[in-house]
C-alpha cells in the first residue's frame, strides 16, 4: 500500500522582489530570493531537503541500530546542503550529514558501517541519489 504525502507552495511576483510560502503538514512558512540566494530571512528549497534527509535518516538509523540490537537513545543529525551555480545553472553538489549518536551496545566501527547503509538506504536518501556528494560524519556520544 502506498502512503500519499502532500505539500505545497506559492510564489508571488518577480524573482529577486517576489516571494513565496510552503506548506508541508503542519509546517508552512516563507521563503524569497534573498532567504535562499543570499542571508534573508525564512528558509528555502535547500534547508527543506536538508530536514526530509535528516528526518529520515534519523529515523532509518534508529530502526537499524535497533536490528543490529544496540539501543538508540538519542539521534541528532544537521543536514549541510551546498547550492552552486555552474556554468549550465545552480545545482546541489553535496550534502554533508552530521550526526551524533548516543546508543548501547554497539561500537563506533559498526555504527559507522550502519551509518553509511543507512544513508543509502532510507527513502529520501535513495531519492536523493543524483546529488554528487552526500557526505556522511558520524560521531557516537
Amino acid at each position: 500500500m502506498a502512503i500519499r504525502r502532500k505539500a505545497s507552495a506559492s510564489w508571488k511576483g518577480v524573482l529577486k522582489g517576489g516571494s513565496g510560502r510552503f506548506n508541508a503538514g503542519g509546517v508552512s512558512g516563507a521563503f524569497d530570493f534573498h532567504s535562499r540566494f543570499e542571508d534573508g530571512e525564512g528558509t528555502n528549497p535547500e534547508e527543506l531537503l536538508g530536514a526530509a534527509l535528516a528526518s529520515c535518516f534519523s529515523m532509518a538509523l534508529s530502526s537499524n541500530l535497533e536490528k543490529w540490537g544496540a539501543v538508540p537513545e538519542l539521534i541528532e543529525t544537521e543536514a549541510e546542503v551546498i547550492l552552486d551555480r555552474l556554468q549550465n545553472g545552480w545545482v546541489i553538489s553535496k550534502i554533508i550529514l552530521n550526526t551524533r549518536v548516543v546508543a548501547s551496545g554497539i561500537d563506533y566501527e559498526t555504527l559507522r558501517k550502519l551509518a553509511e547503509e543507512t544513508k543509502r538506504t532510507c527513502p529520501i536518501g535513495k531519492a536523493l541519489m543524483a546529488v554528487p556528494v552526500i557526505e556522511l560524519k558520524v560521531t557516537k556520544a
